[in-house]
């Protein structure tokens, strides 16, 4: 199969599996050395091993970001500041997707930017919701109060003071006048962890201060 035709065939799909490929009649050492090529030549991009994209130019199908990080890696949902970003919690533009997974803490670099996923136990993975991108893919993010609560858990080794100050200059809050304090309260026990709950009982604090 020539490129064209392996175009052709993929240039509809969101995503290329190499797993996916048998229907197409390569052999797999093959298909293997194909795409080894292909990718060499910048006709497709790599995104790890075993999933690619056709080129910019090639593909019908334009997958997000946020699409792309739920495929590479899961189960898995987007949080921490690229949600909170998202969500307008936070100043800044976040280009790296951070997502939280059930898994091992790993980590994808490919064209598309950085790819982060952080470990946390089964029982705390909840409180994201389906969300469909602007090509009509699906994928998940925290709700905002678990995105506020995965960051502020996943950052506690880097707290040493609690204090409001915590939350204007170091996590750059911004518009949390419309978080529910209860919300944050429920998911930050589901991590049985006294110094968390003490940091979100400050925020909860914080919040009702905004608020006046």
């Amino acid at each position: 199969m020539n490129y064209a035709e392996f175009k052709n065939s993929t240039q509809n799909l969101p995503i290329i599996l190499t797993k996916s490929l048998s229907g197409l009649k390569f052999q797999e050492q093959t298909m293997l050395n194909q795409l080894y090529r292909w990718q060499k030549k910048r006709l497709i991009i790599q995104l790890k091993r075993g999933v690619y994209l056709l080129n910019k130019n090639d593909r019908k199908i334009k997958p997000s970001r946020v699409f792309i990080a739920s495929q590479l890696y899961k189960p898995s949902y987007v949080s921490m500041e690229y949600a909170l970003s998202f969500y307008g919690l936070i100043p800044e533009r976040v280009a790296d997707i951070t997502s939280i997974t059930t898994k091992k803490t790993t980590k994808f670099k490919n064209e598309l930017g950085d790819f982060v996923y952080q470990h946390i136990k089964p029982e705390t993975f909840r409180g994201f919701k389906s969300v469909k991108d602007e090509s009509g893919y699906t994928y998940f993010i925290a709700e905002k109060e678990k995105a506020v609560v995965d960051l502020f858990y996943l950052n506690l080794n880097k707290i040493n003071s609690l204090n409001f100050e915590l939350f204007e200059k170091y996590f750059r809050f911004q518009a949390v006048e419309g978080l529910k304090q209860k919300k944050i309260i429920e998911f930050a026990k589901l991590f049985n962890n006294s110094k968390l709950m003490r940091l979100v009982k400050l925020f909860c604090t914080y919040i009702k201060e905004v608020k006046k």
